[in-house]
Order: C-alpha cells, then sequence, then structure tokens
C-alpha cells in the first residue's frame, strides 16, 4: 500500500510535553499506551485543516475512484513517453538516493496494513469482511513469500540497509498514524475507514519507482505488488468503498461520512513521496556519513598516511572537517571524479573482501561513495554493487507460539504492529484464518 501524497506542511509538531514520533512509533510497537488517543485526536484536528478531492456525495465514489485511475494511467503513460524521448529520471538520479528513499520510508513499510488492526476482532461481522481481507492480504495469509513487511525486510537486507541509519522524527509519523488508528480503531472506525480509503487508491509515484527502481537494478516487487493489489476494479481500492457503504450506519451517515473524510486527510499529514525524494543530496549524504564515521576512526590509522600534510587521523579528529577532506583526496589523486570509480585509488581501499578498508563502510555508504565520485559518468554496462544477503524466513508447522489451542484474542495480539511478520506471527495469521473460517478456497 502506499498513500495519496499532496503537498502540505512538512513538519509535523509531537504533542505538547508529549513524546517525540519516534518514540510514540516504538511504543504503539510495543503495545497499549495511554496517551495515543489523544495524539490521534490532535492528529485528525490538525488534518481537518487540510483540503480533499473526495465527492460531497459518498454515493459518487466509484465514479471518483475510476477517475482517480484513469488520471494515474494517463500521467504514467506520459511519463513512459517522456523516457521513451530520452528523459531522464524523474525520481532517483542515481542509486544512492533510491537505496536512501528505502531506508526513509522504512518506518511506514514496517507497518503496512497496521491500520486495519483492530478490524480482526469483528470476523463475526460479514460487514467487516472486506477490511480484514484487505489486512490478511498485507500478511500474505500466513505465507512468508508474500507478506508485505517481510517482503520489505528481505528487500532492505539484500541491499545491505536492514539496519537503519538515524531517521529524522517526521519519518515516523505515518507509521504511528497507522499504529495508532490500529490500536484504536473500534473508537475511530469511520476514521480507519476514511484513511484506508486514501491509502488504497493507487498513487503516480508508485508506477514510476517501480519502474526507476528496476533501471537501476533493485528488485521493485514490493512496489509493483502494490500496484496490482490496489486496483480500483476488484482490489484493495474497491473493497475500501464497499466497507464504507456497509459500515456506515443509516441514521448518520452525513456525520459518519465528515469523519470519514477526516480519516481520509491523514494521508495528507507530513512530506509527500515525490517531495521526500527530491530532498534528497548526495553530498550531504556522504558527508553526514562521514561525520558520523569520523569519531570512531580518529585513532585507527597509521601516521605514515598523508593527506595535504596532515596524517587521517587528523583529518577525523576535527569536527566539520570532512568537506575539506573530500578535497584533499581530489587534490591529491586519491579521488578522480567524474570517472569510473574503479580509476580511483581511494575506491580501492574500501570495495571488495580484500580492500584494506573492508567493512568499514556500509553497503549504502558505500553506493554514496560510488555515485559521488562517479559525479554523473556514465558506464557501458550498468554498475551495481552487490547487496547483502538474503534473509530466507520458514514456515515451521512446529512452532508452539502461539500455541495451537490459542483463543482468538491471543492469535490478534499477535497480529498487531508488525508482529505477524515473525515466524510466530505468520503462524498466527493462519491459525487465525482457520478459527474465523475467513481462510479463501483455491481455484480449481
Amino acid at each position: 500500500m502506499t498513500a495519496i501524497t499532496r503537498k502540505t506542511d512538512a513538519v509535523v509538531p509531537a504533542s505538547a510535553n508529549g513524546p517525540s514520533l519516534t518514540e510514540r512509533y516504538k511504543t504503539l510497537l510495543e503495545g497499549p499506551d495511554t496517551t495515543s488517543a489523544a495524539w490521534l485526536s490532535e492528529q485528525l484536528a490538525r488534518a481537518q485543516r487540510l483540503p480533499d478531492d473526495l465527492p460531497a456525495d459518498p454515493a459518487q465514489l466509484d465514479a471518483w475512484s475510476a477517475r482517480h485511475a484513469s488520471q494515474v494511467a494517463e500521467a504514467y503513460a506520459c511519463y513512459l513517453e517522456q523516457r521513451r524521448q530520452g528523459a531522464p529520471r524523474r525520481y532517483f538520479a542515481n542509486r544512492a538516493q533510491a537505496l536512501w528513499f528505502l531506508q526513509q520510508v522504512a518506518p511506514t513499510k514496517a507497518v503496512d496494513g497496521a491500520w486495519l488492526h483492530s478490524t480482526l476482532r469483528h470476523w463475526g461481522d460479514p460487514r467487516y469482511h472486506g477490511l480484514i481481507r484487505t489486512y490478511m492480504e498485507e500478511l500474505g495469509g500466513g505465507d512468508p513469500r508474500c507478506n508485505h513487511v517481510l517482503i520489505y525486510q528481505r528487500l532492505l537486507s539484500r541491499l545491505g540497509c536492514l539496519v537503519l541509519p538515524e531517521l529524522d522524527d517526521q519519518r515516523y509519523l505515518q507509521g504511528a498514524l497507522q499504529l495508532a488508528l490500529g490500536r484504536y480503531g473500534d473508537d475511530f472506525l469511520a476514521e480507519v475507514i476514511g484513511y484506508n480509503l486514501g491509502y488504497e487508491q493507487p498513487p503516480l509515484h508508485l508506477l514510476i519507482t517501480t519502474y526507476e527502481l528496476a533501471e537501476l537494478g533493485i528488485d521493485g516487487h514490493y512496489f509493483q505488488l502494490h500496484v496490482t493489489i490496489d486496483n480500483a476494479a476488484s482490489g484493495h481500492a474497491h473493497l475500501s468503498i464497499q466497507a464504507l457503504r456497509q459500515l456506515c450506519p443509516v441514521d448518520d451517515a452525513g456525520q459518519f461520512y465528515q469523519r470519514v473524510r477526516s480519516g481520509y486527510r491523514l494521508n495528507g499529514l507530513g512530506l509527500d513521496t515525490p517531495s521526500l525524494i527530491s530532498s534528497f543530496d548526495l553530498e550531504t549524504e556522504l558527508l553526514s556519513a562521514l561525520e558520523h564515521k569520523r569519531s570512531f576512526g580518529q585513532f585507527m590509522h597509521a601516521d605514515h598516511c598523508r593527506v595535504q600534510k596532515r596524517t587521517v587521523n587528523q583529518w577525523l579528529a576535527e569536527p566539520g572537517a570532512m568537506p575539506a577532506f573530500l578535497l584533499a583526496l581530489q587534490a591529491q589523486g586519491w579521488i578522480r571524479r567524474g570517472e569510473e570509480p574503479a580509476n580511483s585509488r581511494w575506491w580501492a581501499l574500501i570495495d571488495g573482501p580484500s580492500a584494506p578498508m573492508y567493512g568499514v563502510f556500509t553497503a549504502y555508504e558505500k553506493q554514496l561513495w560510488h555515485d559521488w565520485i562517479a559525479a554523473g559518468w556514465q558506464a557501458r554496462g550498468r554498475r551495481v554493487l552487490p547487496g547483502s544477503w538474503e534473509v530466507h524466513v520458514q514456515l515451521d508447522d512446529a512452532l508452539t507460539i502461539p500455541a495451537p489451542d490459542a483463543d482468538i484474542e491471543t492469535l490478534i495480539d499477535t497480529l498487531s504492529g508488525n508482529r505477524h511478520a515473525t515466524p510466530e506471527g505468520l503462524l498466527a495469521t493462519r491459525r487465525y484464518l482457520q478459527a474465523t473460517g475467513l481462510i479463501q478456497e483455491a481455484t480449481r
């Protein structure tokens, strides 16, 4: 799933005297808390000031969704034609920018579908089955090959980006909103439906991201999966409208729909995806990585190696010296910018298992070095740095957590947040489907 994006105020403050967004996100992952319901109400009030494109009459939602899908398809066709005529990639100037983006949105991807968690308790009410089916498909029905959170984790692992760098607090906003909606969904049912309605409309940026990741040698299966599963004809976008109609109370339809619109607007809080991507600056990110490494490496180098008459330890001992250090490496010929990185002596020090500085930089940090050194240089063949090993998760039916006779509430609790992506959670997903009778039969 990928949220609708629109340009809004980028910074959403935490509650006065409350925890940061990062802290709230982590608290919600761990379990219930005492402040997030009030915080969610604050965010709904903030979102109320945003515009939305929903029709005034909910009876027009099918036409609205179809029109949105048509507009996205038309815009994507225009994008492809521009690319065929030689236009550059719209989002990712280099592979480092793509890896940066995948890490920036990881907190949200790690809780994919979490806003629907509360619906699991209503498995006996057919009106909820569309929302439950949506959530179960996010969880892959307990199949590790299909669980969306696990798919994204495997992607980061293959790219060597599983351990995230320190992220700006705002990167945890949408994830915290999703966790709060899932935790308090019974009190905010209309808002959950509205958020789901907005999140399940396939956006243009999802199609472009999938296309450009493939060009850069990055597996875009996670994004491609959401292109198909969120379709407006029979997918999650269609189910989201059905759920609104089935759960809207007849005696309070107008007020309910206004609350739905408030939940829909929550998708607009924070920085939209294209703006986030465009905020990337390659040299800034490289310098940030070097500054972070500086304190760890300032005593690790021999004094016989000098750059511009200073030892490496001396360079690393001085806060804020990394821009000058990069210039010194170029002046001394260690880095030849604008050429194939293999032509630079510095690259030979960090690339490959026999390199003297093997392991000093993460896969992402090496990609920053590679693309900064290349500085627009285009190799005849695509240069893709190897990623990390892939995690293979197998579902073991012998797992005893949760126990085979676990009650339904225990199973539901195991499926909260991102716990469903663990081996225990995958098994709990299957047992929930079996216990509720909601497992779908295979086509015969």
